[in-house]
């Protein structure tokens, strides 16, 4: 196959069980235990009208404004994955409107990450899929090529593998490497259920502030 116009099959994907586990946890925890080095960079709004989604990326690399290998993605997906798409953060074309999205809604595909645009919004809202995207534009896009499907892909400023890990919400993407999914997703649950008992002391009154002082004078701060 010539580069450009590849499709490779997506032979792994996290397992079902790890999935509804990183569901129930805020993306944001799973970004704070891998030390902030997996989150998509920011600027990402949520068009559909499921706000939560967790799943295994389907990949695809469109070239700026071309949809043809996302049509195609679409039918190939398997239910429950998330189609990742890297549009090279072009706004001026929507690479998928209503029409794409809810056969993807339609098939059972849980969520669409595009690294581009998107158009017909409301609807969108109306949808029982998620769909993130860097904006939105009613400009349709051509149908031509090249791209490719199942490879690795940049997307949002994060390497993504078929088969990874991806979970989004209203804070944003994050990208959990397939091979460490399980030991993340369990540092994650340790990390929320922190922040569930620091929520439970903030409002009883009891949330330990005596370390922030001590921590600015460690660090020369006057006043502190």
């Amino acid at each position: 196959m010539a580069i450009g116009f590849r499709i490779r099959p997506v032979t792994r994907r996290v397992a079902p069980a790890l999935v509804q586990r990183a569901a129930a946890v805020p993306v944001a925890n799973l970004g704070d235990v891998m030390n902030r080095m997996q989150a998509f960079s920011g600027t990402w709004h949520p068009y559909g009208g499921v706000r939560r989604v967790c799943g295994p990326a389907f990949t695809v690399k469109a070239r700026s404004g071309d949809n043809l290998l996302l049509h195609r993605a679409v039918d190939l997906a398997q239910p429950g994955d998330v189609i990742v798409a890297d549009g090279n953060g072009d706004l001026s074309v929507a690479l998928m409107g209503d029409l794409m999205l809810g056969h993807c809604a339609q098939r059972g595909v849980a969520g669409v990450v595009l690294d581009g645009a998107v158009r017909d919004v409301a609807n969108l809202a109306r949808m029982e899929l998620g769909v993130w995207a860097r904006g939105h534009t009613p400009a349709g896009p051509w149908k031509e090529g090249p791209g490719e499907i199942g490879t690795a892909i940049s997307c949002g400023g994060q390497v993504v593998m078929p088969g990874d890990l991806i979970c989004c919400d209203e804070d944003g993407i994050v990208v959990v490497p397939l091979e460490e999914a399980e030991a993340v997703i369990a540092a994650a649950e340790a990390h929320n259920a922190k922040e569930v008992r620091n929520e439970a002391e903030i409002k009883a009154g009891t949330w330990d502030r005596a370390w922030v002082a001590p921590a600015l004078a460690a660090k020369g701060c006057e006043g502190a």
